[in-house]
């Protein structure tokens, strides 16, 4: 008999990554792919001819596509999230007094034999 042969996945842990955009960032692309369809759609209803509204959906597509894939490029798979949480970090501390520094318990280690 045979030995049966089995394929190792290697790509375990990895984040998802579609020609070069990496993880929340294939989400933001099709966003925007839907936007510019619903935008399209808008456009074309309200009368505005077809080869200008195929322009405007081009140009924009091209620039939200290259936006997309500078962000991904720049900030990487958790880069843009760590970029947003650090907006909420205070820059500087100011206290008026030392209550802050004085009221300090420090416990001293005892270490158990």
């Amino acid at each position: 008999m045979a030995s049966p042969v089995y394929m190792i996945n290697k790509g375990i842990n990895n984040p998802i990554e579609f020609r070069g955009l990496k993880a929340q960032y294939i989400w933001y692309f099709a966003g925007g792919v839907v936007a510019l369809v619903i935008l399209f759609a808008i456009l074309y209803i309200s009368g505005i001819p077809s080869w200008l509204c195929v322009g405007i959906i081009l140009t924009l597509g091209g620039g939200w596509t290259m936006q997309v894939y500078e962000m991904s490029s720049r900030y990487g798979e958790h880069g843009l999230t760590k970029k947003m949480a650090r907006r909420s970090l205070p820059t500087v501390i100011k206290t008026r007094n030392r209550a802050v520094f004085t009221n300090l318990k420090i416990e001293r280690l005892t270490w158990r034999n």
